[in-house]
């Protein structure tokens, strides 16, 4: 009977903490930015000051476009770095539009406490 309510125990508390996890997941998942970029890229390393300010608010994701899986993502941006996407969605190109990102991110932001 121990080891029963050992058991029981054992899976409340793991049940619990899925719990938890989950809920502080749903609260937390954040729209990820994802920035096509190569070496060197003085413009993506600019692009990357102007993004400190929001960086709480996205999870930033960089794909080097000169990387062999990355090949099909080369021939599209080769000439246009850096080029962002948010949640998988072209945003901008060349450089940062924080009115443009500052938007995006709010309506995400609102879909995200709405529903």
């Amino acid at each position: 009977m121990l080891l029963f309510q050992g058991n029981s125990m054992q899976l409340a508390r793991s049940s619990f903490g899925l719990f938890l996890r989950n809920c502080s997941a749903s609260k937390t998942a954040l729209p990820v930015l994802t920035l096509f970029t190569k070496d060197p890229c003085p413009l993506c390393d600019e692009a990357k000051e102007v993004l400190k300010p929001y960086k709480h608010r996205f999870i930033l994701q960089e794909v080097n476009i000169t990387l062999p899986e990355n090949s099909a993502w080369y021939e599209r941006y080769k000439f246009d770095i850096p080029v962002f996407h948010l949640n998988g969605q072209f945003l901008m190109m060349h450089r940062v539009n924080t009115s443009k990102l500052e938007k995006q991110l709010l309506k995400l932001e609102q879909q995200s406490a709405g529903g």
